[in-house]
Formats: C-alpha cells, structure tokens, sequence
C-alpha cells in the first residue's frame, strides 16, 4: 500500500502561502502558512497532521485489538496532542475515552498501551510517546 499527498507553496518564509492536498481529496487544496503553524491563523499546519494522523491509527489500532479479544467497543475517542519545541517535533501525546462494555479499568489500560506501541504511526514517529487511557461506562456524544 501507498498513499500520498501533494504540498504547493509560493513565495518565500513567512511571506509565503501554500496548500496541501490529499491523495482522497479529504484535504483538498487545505491553506497552510505561517500564521496557521506558528501562530492561531486559520489553516492547516504540519504539527497537528501528524496529530491527526496518530489518533486515527492508535484509535483503529486499539479497536482492532479489543475486537480481537471478544470485545465490542462502542466509542473510542482519540486527542493526540504534539508538542514541538526548537523546530523539533518531540512528543504526542494520547488521551484515549472508551466505551467498551464488559471489559475491566485494568485490561483497556493493557490493550490502549499495546495500541501505543504497535500502531503504524506510533512506530514511524522517533519520538516520546505518552498516553491516558480511560474506561466509561456511558456512550460519548
């Protein structure tokens, strides 16, 4: 499997203005600058696509894992929080809610960290990783 998307800027430094476009077209021509990476300016940044890109996969992963147990999960819910300090992306971290009936506090936290550590982006990220996982009894809106 292979997937792509395309990143086009003009112009140079924080003069300069791009997009970014996904090989779905889910993004599809998503502003990105400088205000919107280093700054809270509308648009997209590199930073919380690889947020987004994390959560997603820890988020399948973990499913995938419960199910593989005989667990049904009814919600899992995934922020992943990347912090970058001196142009360096040096940690996500995951705060994991879910609904998953019939399983213990105890077992999630075991398979949610299993997630962490297996899961396609975690493993493609040199980086810390930390997590929060969390059992509830009710459904999430």
């Amino acid at each position: 499997m292979k997937r792509f998307s395309t990143a086009i800027w003009k112009g140079a430094g924080k003069a300069g203005n791009g997009h970014i476009t996904t090989q779905s077209q889910s993004l599809d021509k998503a502003k990105y600058n400088w205000g919107s990476r280093f700054q809270n300016e509308k648009g997209t940044n590199p930073e919380e696509l690889i947020a987004a890109a994390h959560a997603g996969c820890f988020t399948m992963k973990l499913s995938f894992l419960l199910t593989e147990l005989g667990f049904k999960p009814e919600t899992i819910e995934t922020k992943a929080e990347v912090t970058a300090e001196s142009g360096v992306i040096t940690h996500s971290h995951l705060t994991v809610k879910a609904h998953v009936p019939d399983m213990t506090s105890q077992k999630f936290e075991e398979c949610a960290s299993i997630a962490k550590e297996t899961c396609p982006v975690s493993r493609a990220l040199f980086l810390s990783i930390s997590l929060e996982a969390t059992l509830v009894e009710n459904v999430m809106a």
